[in-house]
């Protein structure tokens, strides 16, 4: 297999845990993604045929809205539809994220989150916390920005080199009304993060161990994204151990190639 990231971007994993594409992804797919991501949200057959988790979104709750999908903070479970899947397989994506892990490797995790107008930022967290698995890393994650992600409505924000950090102490998010399933780390010093601004179709390549967090969406639209996991195949996942999982585990690439999707 001929290498497909560059020194640049090999450096910056090394060394700060993340690198960003620009221009990764075509608009067809961004526009392609909210809108079948949409129609499960609006209908609950389709959502229940494709065995999909939708989670609300706590601090909008008991506030009418104008669509189902405006009430709404993530959708689980999406990598088996074939507009999720056919980006999840291919040769970019596994190519790039096999570098980073292994030959082999399976998608287990996927998320498309809305961030609608008036939702709240996730606080900081490692997705490793989330990942109680044998070997525990290699883990990646690759984000795909959907719509834009500014300052206002609600971009990542990263620590440089804290993928260099064991897994820290993660509490529930203290905030009366947060979603299910937020967890904060509050023993560590952000100071020295960043805010990741990204235009449709840019894709971040991180590492499961780096601290991040997204700031409130305080715009009059939706940040929207879709998120994957990738790890080593062969891995042990104990998270039924802990707590409910999301987790579906799917190969992606075998033998030097991507895995031909399973489509819904």
């Amino acid at each position: 297999m001929s290498d497909v990231l560059t020194d640049e971007q090999r450096a910056s994993w090394t060394q700060r845990g993340f690198f960003r594409i620009g221009g990764f992804a075509p608009p067809e797919t961004c526009e392609a993604m909210l809108s079948r991501v949409t129609r499960v949200v609006r209908d609950p057959d389709l959502a229940t045929a494709l065995g999909v988790k939708v989670v609300p979104e706590s601090n909008k709750a008991g506030i009418e809205v104008a669509n189902p999908e405006d009430g709404v903070s993530k959708i689980f479970k999406l990598h088996r539809d074939s507009v999720f899947a056919d980006f999840a397989h291919s040769t970019a994506v596994v190519d790039a994220v096999s570098e980073l892990i292994a030959p082999d490797i399976d998608v287990f995790l996927s998320q498309f989150i809305f961030k609608t107008a008036g939702a709240w930022g996730q606080p900081w967290h490692q997705d490793s916390f989330y990942f109680p698995f044998e070997p525990a890393r290699p883990v990646v994650g690759v984000w795909l920005a959907v719509t834009e992600a500014t300052l206002v409505n609600g971009c990542l924000r990263v620590l440089p080199g804290s993928h260099n950090e064991p897994v820290h102490t993660h509490v529930p998010d203290r905030r009366p009304g947060a979603n299910y399933g937020y967890f904060e780390i509050v023993d560590h010093d952000m100071a020295a993060s960043e805010s990741v601004l990204m235009d449709p179709g840019d894709l971040l390549v991180f590492d499961s161990h780096l601290m991040h967090c997204s700031t409130d969406n305080e715009s009059a639209g939706i940040r929207a994204a879709m998120v994957y996991h990738y790890a080593a195949a062969g891995t042990v996942d104990h998270t039924e151990e802990y707590f409910p999982t999301v987790n579906d585990w799917v190969p992606a690439r075998r033998g030097g190639r991507p895995t031909v999707p399973h489509a819904a």
